[in-house]
């Protein structure tokens, strides 16, 4: 019996994949569920397993771009399976070809060791000419260099050449494709801006120090800083909801719930796995929450559900060096904050000069939906929060808020 295998849809709005990698050869038998393929979609990187067993014979190629319900191969599920799991027919060796005759290249003078090798006199001159004697042709015996070929020798003016120089042209996953369509279309169809705040996290450093050990024990997560900011972020948009809002048309759409976007580095690329109520989470939710998407975007399981209805976004480029930067929106989303690098910086507190560990954070938003007073507003709270956890993260008790 041929079984035909369709592409299944791997959401409501997605209507084609592409073929990113087949993991079997053409004519390979192939065991139930086995995974056969990977196909990139314009939000995630999804396996294809094998339907049933047998000899399969692929209908698509690495690259193809096929519609939802097209079959990709066949599957020949009565055929036995080949002793030690060989593909079942061994390619038949092509008629020879007589062979034509063999056309012998000219000879090409060869350089020999001698011809790299200056006299003692041309080596000195070759050293004050910063000049490589397999630059030089020598004149001498066997091609030696000569005192005379060296004084004749003029460096090179131009530009350095030697080493790798080539190329190589790939064509962009899908889903690679579909994120660089959305962050044009996200700087030309919003009234995107900017507005920037400096965070001090002396209060943060040292209740990680304090709870941090008991806090991994009992919970089995790190207290990092994802967690303060993810409340100090669901906080900051129940103060200012036009945040936590987006444009529909001529119509805004408010939300009465914080799904926050967490933007984390997949094998595929940027993915932005979605908090779902993240303002019902607490600490050890959140830090939970995360590692549970991490895993799954770094081992490729993050599906189309898990990325989408994010209401705001928070991007961390700080685990990769970065000191600034200017998010770009997710749309439909109105606003994403980016936290970057905390590097130690003086700062004036109590009008003394103290060295304090600093984060520069930035609130991109779309200034069609968002004021400057919203925005503004809403970086100040989050910073305000940021800088004394305990009383508005907390309500001033760091052990029940870390469920210690």
């Amino acid at each position: 019996m041929i079984l035909e295998m369709k592409v299944p849809s791997p959401g409501e709005s997605i209507k084609e994949v592409e073929i990113a990698t087949w993991l079997v050869k053409d004519g390979d038998y192939v065991e139930k569920d086995q995974a056969i393929a990977e196909v990139d979609s314009d939000k995630a990187t999804l396996e294809l397993p094998a339907e049933e067993s047998g000899i399969i014979t692929l209908k698509a190629e690495e690259g193809d771009a096929v519609a939802v319900g097209a079959v990709v191969c066949l599957i020949d599920t009565s055929a036995a399976k080949p002793a030690g799991n060989a593909p079942a027919a061994e390619a038949k060796p092509a008629a020879e070809t007589p062979k034509k005759e063999e056309v012998k290249p000219a000879p090409v003078a060869e350089k020999t060791y001698a011809s790299q090798t200056p006299s003692p006199a041309a080596r000195k001159i070759l050293d004050e000419k910063n000049i490589q004697p397999i630059d030089i042709v020598g004149t001498g015996k066997a091609g030696r260099i000569t005192k005379e070929d060296a004084e004749n020798a003029v460096p090179s003016m131009g530009t350095p050449t030697g080493g790798a120089r080539g190329s190589e042209k790939t064509k962009l996953s899908m889903l690679r494709r579909k994120v660089a369509e959305r962050l044009v279309s996200a700087k030309n169809e919003t009234a995107m801006l900017t507005t920037f705040n400096e965070v001090d996290m002396t209060a943060i450093y040292e209740l990680r120090n304090q709870y941090k050990e008991e806090f991994k024990n009992k919970h089995g997560v790190g207290l990092g800083f994802m967690s303060f900011f993810t409340k100090a972020v669901t906080r900051a948009l129940q103060l200012y909801p036009d945040v936590n809002s987006m444009i529909d048309g001529d119509y805004k759409i408010a939300y009465d719930f914080c799904d926050i976007s967490v933007a984390v580095s997949g094998p595929k690329g940027l993915m932005v796995p979605v908090m779902r109520s993240a303002e019902n989470l607490s600490f050890r939710g959140v830090e939970a929450e995360i590692k549970r998407l991490a895993i799954r975007a770094r081992d490729g399981q993050i599906t189309v559900d898990e990325m989408t209805g994010g209401t705001f976004t928070i991007s961390n480029g700080g685990v990769f060096g970065s000191m600034l930067s200017t998010p770009i929106i997710n749309p439909p989303q109105s606003g994403i904050l980016g936290m970057h690098n905390v590097v130690e910086r003086p700062i004036v507190k109590n009008g003394q000069i103290v060295i304090a560990p600093v984060m520069f954070v930035a609130l991109s938003y779309d200034h069609r939906i968002i004021d400057g007073r919203e925005s503004v507003g809403f970086l100040v709270a989050v910073k305000e929060a940021l800088e004394n956890p305990t009383e508005l993260l907390m309500d001033n008790n760091p052990k029940k808020a870390l469920e210690l």
